[in-house]
């Protein structure tokens, strides 16, 4: 494990690094540099620093994840063309074919889990900090960037409700700790199961909910919660925070997104379409293909007229 600690050690730098930056600048607006509150927020803010750096990704995960919507007819016939054929020459000749697809649309069947991915490493990162706080107050650990032994001391002594932010559930007998923990992995596993599921039925049109890949991101909307809640009960609650917040972003980020820019042909996109309706806007085709929302026109402001104007007017 020793080279996964290596490879790991420069993201455990700049996580450290981004979490005292936001403690640093949390100093400065008026909190105690001890507080457990203060070392809190410094982990939302490294959260919110992270996902924003994200959020480019996120839209090409978009991108590429409606090209796989589209993608998926053209996929059915080719995979309806090689179903007899079980030599090696076919197989190599629909990989190849399916390839030449995904570089047609600008897709990949792996580009929709690249954000998770990515976090992957910080979120060891964060674990790797915690991990060695007692180590490193100690003065048995080298310093990780600014968290030297001071500031060790200072994180570890921190609490979250109460809770000891480098503390686990399996590890400590307290009683507020398992709480804490509990709510904490309760809450992210609700909110993962949310975000895919607002995903699944209402971001998908009905082709896409068909075949095998559809029951296959089915299943994981209920094996993914799972397997959080399972394996949050080894990290310390400093990283469930991290990962509570998120998930929160997630979902947040993923309402937006169906609300304004849905799949077409989606539940969401029927539903922008009723509200759009209802304002009287439109969309224009033009010749060469592009679309134009036109608003509906203000119409002319009529003026007031006054009491002499009336008069006359009955006069008449």
């Amino acid at each position: 494990m020793e080279w996964m600690y290596s490879l790991l050690f420069p993201i455990q730098w700049v996580v450290a690094w981004i979490m005292y930056g936001c403690h640093w600048l949390l100093e400065r607006v008026g909190l105690a540099g001890e507080s457990g509150l203060s070392w809190v927020l410094a982990i939302v803010g490294l959260t919110l620093v992270i996902r924003t750096a994200l959020i480019p990704l996120f839209f090409k995960q978009i991108h590429a994840s409606r090209g796989m919507q589209v993608v998926a007819p053209e996929m059915k016939k080719l995979q309806a063309k090689y179903a007899n054929k079980k030599d090696q020459a076919s197989r190599e000749a629909m990989a190849r074919e399916m390839q030449e697809l995904y570089k047609k649309h600008e897709t990949s069947p792996f580009a929709s889990c690249m954000p998770l991915l990515l976090q992957m490493p910080i979120f060891f990162a964060l674990f790797r900090v915690l991990n060695t706080l007692p180590q490193i107050a100690s003065g048995l650990n080298d310093p990780i960037g600014p968290i030297n032994k001071v500031v060790a001391g200072q994180i570890e002594s921190s609490t979250f409700f109460g809770a000891p932010l480098s503390e686990t559930f399996l590890n400590s007998d307290v009683t507020q700790v398992k709480i804490v923990t509990a709510v904490l992995i309760i809450v992210m596993s609700v909110t993962q199961f949310f975000t895919q599921r607002q995903l699944t039925m209402k971001n998908m049109p009905p082709s896409a909910l068909e075949g095998p890949a559809a029951s296959m991101q089915k299943n994981m909307m209920y094996i993914f919660p799972v397997i959080f809640a399972v394996s949050g009960v080894n990290f310390p609650i400093g990283v469930l925070v991290y990962w509570t917040i998120s998930n929160l972003w997630s979902m947040g980020q993923q309402f937006y997104t169906i609300r304004k820019i849905p799949t077409p042909g989606s539940e969401a996109a029927r539903r922008l379409e009723e509200r759009r309706r209802a304002k009287g806007i439109v969309e224009v085709t033009t010749a060469d293909g592009t679309t134009t929302t036109v608003a509906p026109p203000a119409g002319q402001r009529q003026q007031p007229i006054s009491s002499q104007r009336q008069k006359r007017k009955k006069k008449k």
